[in-house]
This record gives C-alpha cells, sequence and structure tokens, in this order.
C-alpha cells in the first residue's frame, strides 16, 4: 500500500507552522546526520536511493552532488528553482505554501552533504503565499535553532534567502536563474563551466528543484531501500503529478514514479468530461511532447516516456478532449515558448518566430500548400541548435503534434476553416 510522505501535512491544519511540522517528525532527519553522518555518507545515501532530479531533467541527485570540489577557496552555494514557470505545473507551490518546513529541512541536510552554508530560493514573485510562507518558515526554524549558526549544537552554520523572480519562464533554466541572482539579464551560460564547479559567482553551486529537496529528509529518515522499493528501479521514489484540462478531478496528487499514465488520468482523475472522450495528454508539461490517447499505457516516470517520445519533464499533465483542435493548442503553446524565449539565439529567437507566423496563418484558415512541411523543416532548424532547452521542448512539442494529428492541420488549410467550429 502506497503511503505519501511529500504531501502528508498539506491538509494538515495549520501544517505550514513549525509545531505542525514537527508533531509529525520534522527536523529529525536533519538532527540525524548531523549527529551521525559525515557529508559524504549522506551523499552516498542519496546515490544509493537513485533520487532523480524532479525539475526535468531527472539528472541522478547525489551523483550532481558529488561533482562538488571538496576543498576551495570560494564559498559554495546551494540554489532551489522555485521558478516553476512550466504552464500545468504547480506542486512547488503547494509545497511552499502549506509545508514549507519540509523544504527548509530538505535544503539543510543537502546543504550539509555538500559543505554550503548559504542558499537561495528562487521564487516566482507571483507566488505571493508562498513567498510569505517561506519567510515566516525560515524565521520560525531560525529562532528554534534549524537555521544560523552552530545549528543543534554542531558545527554546522546555514542560512536561507529568498529571491523573487519577475515571471521570466527562462529563470527555469539553471544558468540562466544563476545571472538572474546575480542582477544580471537572464539568459543561459554556456557549458563548461558547469555549476558545480563555477555557478553562482563563480562558485560552487548545487541547484535542486522543490520537489527534489523535499524528497531528501524522507530518504534520510526511512533509508535508500525505501525509497528504491517505490516504482521502477531507473526511477523510484514517490512523485508528484499535476493533474489539469479537460478533466473530471483536476489537482495534486502524489503516487509511485511510473505509474501508468492511463490510471493517473482515468482513475485518480476520474477521466474525461461527461459527454466528452480523451484526445490527448500532454505528460510533462507543454515542453513535453503530446501522447495520443491510444499510447496512455506508458508508464510515468524517465525512461518510459523517453522511449514513447516524450519526456516526464515536471509532471504537469494536462488532458486534452475530443473537442479541442489542436492546431489551436499548438498554437497557443508556441506563442508561448515564443514570448518566453530569451532571444539569445538565432534558431530560437527567429524560428519561433516564423513558427507562430505559420501556426496563426493556419488556424485563422489562411493556411496554404506547403506550410506543414514549412513547419518540419523549421522544428528542424530549432532543434539540436540552440543554447538552452527552450527551443527543443517548442520544437519536440510541434513535432509530436504534426505526427500525430496531422489531419487536423491539414483540414485547417484544405477547408480554410477550423473543423471544430
Amino acid at each position: 500500500m502506497f503511503e505519501p510522505v511529500l504531501l502528508k501535512n498539506v491538509d494538515v491544519q495549520d501544517g505550514h507552522l513549525l509545531s505542525a511540522y514537527e508533531a509529525g517528525g520534522g527536523y529529525q532527519a536533519l538532527a540525524k546526520v548531523l549527529r551521525q553522518d559525515t557529508p559524504d555518507e549522506v551523499i552516498d545515501l542519496v546515490k544509493q536511493s537513485n533520487l532523480r532530479g524532479r525539475g526535468g531533467a531527472g539528472f541522478p541527485t547525489g551523483m550532481k552532488w558529488s561533482f562538488v570540489p571538496k576543498r576551495v577557496d570560494r564559498p559554495k552555494y546551494l540554489c532551489c528553482n522555485a521558478d516553476e514557470g512550466e504552464p500545468g505545473t504547480f506542486k512547488d507551490r503547494i509545497i511552499m505554501e502549506r509545508d514549507p518546513h519540509q523544504l527548509i529541512e530538505g535544503l539543510a541536510v543537502s546543504a550539509y552533504a555538500i559543505g554550503a552554508e548559504t542558499a537561495y530560493v528562487y521564487i516566482r514573485g507571483e507566488y505571493v503565499t508562498a513567498i510569505r510562507r517561506l519567510e515566516q518558515a525560515i524565521a520560525e526554524a531560525s529562532a528554534k535553532g534549524y537555521l544560523g549558526t552552530r545549528i543543534l549544537g554542531s558545527d554546522f552554520n546555514f542560512t536561507v534567502h529568498i529571491h523573487r523572480g519577475a515571471g521570466a519562464y527562462i529563470c527555469g533554466e539553471e544558468t540562466a536563474m544563476l545571472e538572474s541572482l546575480e542582477g544580471k539579464r537572464a539568459q543561459p551560460r554556456l557549458k563548461p563551466p558547469f555549476p558545480a564547479v563555477a555557478g553562482l559567482y563563480a562558485s560552487p553551486t548545487v541547484i535542486n528543484n522543490v520537489e527534489t529537496l523535499v524528497c531528501v529528509p524522507h530518504i534520510v529518515t526511512r533509508g535508500a531501500d525505501w525509497f528504491r522499493g517505490i516504482g521502477p528501479d531507473r526511477s523510484p521514489g514517490p512523485k508528484l503529478y499535476c493533474l489539469s484540462g479537460q478533466v473530471r478531478k483536476p489537482g495534486l496528487y502524489e503516487l509511485p514514479m511510473g505509474i501508468p499514465l492511463r490510471e493517473l488520468v482515468e482513475e485518480h482523475a476520474g477521466g474525461a468530461l461527461p459527454g466528452r472522450k480523451i484526445k490527448a495528454v500532454i505528460p510533462g508539461g507543454v515542453s513535453a511532447p503530446v501522447i495520443p490517447e491510444h499510447g496512455l499505457e506508458v508508464g510515468m516516470d524517465f525512461d518510459s516516456l523517453a522511449a514513447a517520445g516524450s519526456m516526464l519533464g515536471s509532471a504537469g499533465v494536462i488532458v486534452i478532449d475530443d473537442a479541442t483542435c489542436m492546431v489551436k493548442v499548438a498554437t497557443r503553446i508556441i506563442e508561448f515558448f515564443h514570448h518566453e524565449s530569451c532571444g539569445k539565439c538565432t534558431p530560437c529567437r527567429e524560428g519561433l518566430n516564423w513558427v507562430v507566423k505559420v501556426l496563426r496563418r493556419i488556424e485563422a484558415g489562411e493556411g496554404a500548400p506547403g506550410d506543414l512541411e514549412q513547419l518540419d523543416r523549421l522544428c528542424k532548424g530549432i532543434f539540436g541548435n540552440t543554447f538552452c532547452a527552450l527551443g527543443d521542448g517548442a520544437a519536440m512539442g510541434l513535432q509530436a503534434a504534426l505526427a500525430h494529428f496531422r489531419e487536423e492541420f491539414a483540414a485547417h488549410i484544405e477547408e480554410r476553416r477550423c473543423p471544430f467550429h
């Protein structure tokens, strides 16, 4: 029987307060590592758990931590990516609003492991309640000795700072986020060097997502074997899935990694709206290629979705029913990416500009023969040629829509109207 752990406090009355968190065993993981574990032992434990980053890329967390140099003459930093700009994603917001101490403990244990004394939580400015709750939690934790100097009588010193973003999607890319933290224009950096060696202020830096960090205290208290026992071997652990779109029971669900997409959508989220049928599902935020209804048996984990031609991404699951025009869906998504492109590289900046023009023309019933082939060529010119993954995500999503629903695009051109209106 699966036991939710990441969301166990979200429905508890006053669950955002320190008293409620401590009543549920909060900060025991921090006390345990400070009492009996070395930083290297914590890194080894996270490696053994096979925790993979929950922000989208799925990189092994323990391995990322191990890249940080042991002896350097610069401070080390931990950065929490709480920007959560991917449409269809709201998991990190719920944690920060309703259980912020879980994140603070995850930050503290992770910082201890990598040898950092300072952490920055980069959070989107629109998350007003989450920011307020985090500020309150930091004050409570500092007053109780979970943050500050000589934490719980140890030699470990640690402080957490909140940095509000200004709404740029590109700040979800880790090096663009570092540029923004430094007060510069948020544009991706050339890698290498990677942040673990030269990140914030050219110092060793680890960047982890909110959900990744809150998994860490549970691994410490319950063990790596417990974590590995949930879901597939290569992508284990509990997972937060954001369900939205044309579905009966949208919301945030904590379930095992690898759950079949069909079970997630039809059993847990109640399936399609009355009188409608599911046409397709976007499994990981709008960067993830769409999966048609006949492909919903796929497991919701990194490897299974990659094999199916999509990706887990942020696990923002968006359900699309049979009354929805896929041309309209594709156009709105590409308009978003075009608007959010930082403009640093030509394929993304100019390529998405042309893709938007062609899609808008097709959606308006003014498409011309050859437009679909032009979109194919534009996607090929963008994919694999951009400075960061923004252009890749846009191109992959459109290529999947064209592959699975090409007849809808063709109908717009041939009939010179939208068949769904």
